[in-house]
């Protein structure tokens, strides 16, 4: 055989390719209540995804044919094996099945088809819309950018909410929790905000995700379907893990839905997450840690729920010109119990976020809708995330009505207050009213900016204190249909000046003027 037959050979032997690679495959020793106990997968790692091969050509019982592979993910690394937690129908998995390593960290499919969709923890489409033709993997887990690559928060996010644009300004890339009992309106404020940014110029335009963790799908159902209404389902994107899923799909939904906003940000988009609510994601990480055989700790959660929040909230940011100059802006709902915010979860997530809205069971009460604390809410990027419009409106605002709280105690006696005092309560009663605001009607920063205009001038001092809402609804109008020159200048300069200032002020007392019957009870 001459010496050329020998080298083809050879190179012949070299391109044969082995029919079967090795494969990393462990066995189900163990399985209850959606956790898995697996003899093996020594080179597994943390958040591998795993696959449970059914019975190799025996479904088990009452499966479908059709049924999608059945996933697992790796929690627990320990000495003889792995723990794992089951992402699917738990019934589907018993002692014996064979499980296969995929070397693969858990991700979730992005596109700009999920916009207007609703999905799973795992991103599949949930709505019965179809499934999305091309999509990114984005990773569940993925290291918050540092400091270096990002970039002080100074552009506005507006919320439509006018107690909130004014005292606890809200920027793009900020993290701010809103914090409440049951009942509180924390839902309505962040849905109010995601309604809002349909005034945005498209180009500007936030995309919005909603986080559902472990609500009634009733309410998911209804939401959505405001947003529809509203208009506003073209740029939101719905994460459900409703209350009737695993334990182990409520604790990914929040990391699914800022996987999915990182798709963007990393475009250049802005993003605006709400997750709703970060107390049950807690107890679903503390069930799934009790199941995994992990220590507890205080209030039975394990030691690292606190890491679990703060490596969520921290992918929140606004990235740098030299990465693309996108953000993310987190709104995190948390519940509490009895107005208690020293709780164990509300601690840890106050410490994590830049500023809080306490929604506050007595002002809900009594009518004061939304039900803001304006004394302990706080934004800690302040005026930074106003434009001067709003800055040169809002500054005295939460300083009267502070002032008006402390008085609220002697408004019963009335009748012995000095005229001061007396005059400083029914200005601050008039201020609480121009604040008050339906649910699902955000309104546009320049409507807002004129309304408190005209409250800082004691436009509504005369007008009866139950007539304000009208009479401020009435002007409003007004304006719309007779200064709307002037409200588009504000809204596109962005600043109150003299011109505009002038303008709304011979609004007023053309309004006045006009409606004279509406100021003419007085006090």
């Amino acid at each position: 055989m001459d010496s050329s037959t020998i080298e083809k050979i050879i190179k012949e032997i070299g391109n044969i390719a082995p029919a079967h690679e090795g494969e990393h495959v462990g066995r189900v020793v163990a399985v209850g209540d959606g956790v898995v106990a697996i003899d093996g997968l020594s080179k597994a790692v943390m958040s591998e995804v795993l696959i449970f091969e059914e019975g190799k050509g025996k479904k088990l019982a009452g499966a479908m044919e059709d049924q999608a592979e059945l996933l697992g993910l790796v929690l627990n690394l320990e000495e003889d094996g792995v723990r794992a937690t089951i992402l699917g129908d738990t019934s589907r998995v018993s002692e014996g099945m064979t499980v296969k390593s995929t070397g693969k960290i858990l991700s979730v499919p992005s596109s700009e088809e999920f916009l207007g969709r609703v999905v799973n923890a795992l991103g599949e489409p949930i709505d019965g819309k179809g499934p999305f033709k091309k999509t990114t993997l984005m990773p569940i887990e993925r290291q918050a950018a540092g400091v270096i690559d990002r970039k002080s928060v100074s552009v506005p996010l507006a919320t439509g909410t006018k107690a909130i644009d004014a005292m606890i300004p809200i920027g793009r890339g900020q993290r701010e929790l809103i914090i409440g009992d049951r009942g509180t309106g924390k839902t309505t404020v962040a849905i109010d905000a995601i309604i809002n940014q349909k005034y945005e110029p498209e180009e500007t335009r936030p995309i919005c995700i909603y986080v559902a963790i472990g609500q009634k799908e009733s309410k998911t159902a209804r939401i959505s379907q405001q947003l529809r209404e509203q208009g506003a389902m073209e740029y939101t994107i719905i994460v459900d893990a409703p209350a009737s899923a695993p334990a182990a799909l409520q604790y990914l939904a929040p990391f699914a839905g800022v996987a999915i906003g990182e798709y963007f940000m990393d475009k250049g988009r802005d993003v605006l997450i709400v997750y709703d609510d970060l107390s049950k994601q807690a107890v679903a990480y503390r069930q799934l840690s009790l199941l995994l055989r992990r220590p507890p700790g205080r209030e039975a959660y394990p030691g690292d729920v606190f890491y679990l929040h703060s490596r969520l909230l921290e992918r929140a940011c606004r990235l740098s010109e030299e990465k693309g100059g996108g953000s993310i802006t987190a709104l995190p709902i948390i519940e509490t119990q009895e107005g208690d915010v020293s709780g164990y979860i509300p601690t840890n997530v106050i410490s994590i976020t830049d500023g809080q809205m306490f929604l506050v069971t007595d002002l809900f009460n009594k009518g004061i809708k939304p039900a803001i604390d304006v004394g302990i809410s706080v934004s800690r990027v302040g005026s930074a995330a106003q434009t001067k419009a709003m800055k040169g409106v809002a500054g005295g605002i939460k300083l009267e009505l502070a002032q008006f709280r402390e008085l609220e105690a002697f408004m019963q006696f009335a009748s012995d207050l000095d005229k001061a005092t007396a005059d400083r309560i029914e200005s601050g009663r008039r201020m609480v009213e121009v604040l008050k605001q339906k649910n699902g009607a955000p309104i546009p920063l320049e409507k807002q900016v004129a309304a408190l205009y005209a409250a800082g001038k004691a436009f509504f001092i005369n007008a009866p204190v139950n007539k304000v809402t009208e009479v401020e609804k009435q002007y409003i109008d007004f304006l719309d249909g007779q200064y709307s020159k002037t409200l588009a200048a504000i809204k596109k300069t962005g600043q109150l000046s003299d011109d505009t200032k002038a303008e709304l002020n011979k609004a007023m007392e053309e309004f006045k003027l006009a409606h004279a019957e509406l100021f003419s009870v007085g006090k």
